[in-house]
């Protein structure tokens, strides 16, 4: 029998991924499944550096990025998570995808809940999709929550 205990939910704060955080609250509620809310602070900067490094100012400290990113997360997720779901906050940092796939390997989670769309142009281009990424390696199911124009175009 199928089970659902352990929903990851990641985040980059994006309108996509608050789309997608509606299926993880949906299935957390009906599986009464516990909630793990990620956020990944990317820590991808320091491959994308310039050759002139006086020019490039030295990025905030991992601690200041991780403090503003639990903020985000607190408000990001107040009034759209139900006081009924087991909610896990994490914020981690070093590369979305990679972290994403470990915290779901290491705590044992029984699906992945994501947007496919987070950021989008030249960096989407450069550094290739997260979610592709994390369905790709993933120890568990994946469900990626397209943008609704998609779905249309599709119809």
């Amino acid at each position: 029998m199928l089970e659902i205990k352990n929903i990851l939910y990641a985040t980059d704060f994006s309108d996509m991924s608050a789309r997608a955080l509606g299926y993880a609250v949906f299935l957390a509620e009906q599986c009464g499944a516990e909630l793990h809310c990620v956020h990944v602070v990317d820590e991808g900067y320091r491959y994308w550096v310039g050759f002139d490094m006086a020019a490039v100012p030295p990025p905030p400290p991992v601690k200041d990025l991780t403090d503003v990113a639990t903020r985000q997360m607190d408000e990001f997720l107040e009034d759209r998570v139900h006081s009924t779901v087991s909610l896990v906050k994490q914020v981690l940092h070093g590369r979305p995808f990679v972290e994403i796939i470990r915290y779901a390997r290491d705590s044992h989670m029984d699906l992945i809940v994501m947007g496919t769309h987070g950021r989008t142009g030249l960096i989407h281009m450069l550094m290739g999709s997260v979610a592709e990424k994390v369905v790709r390696e993933s120890p568990c199911p994946v469900l990626t929550v397209r943008p609704p124009e998609q779905e249309q175009e599709e119809e």
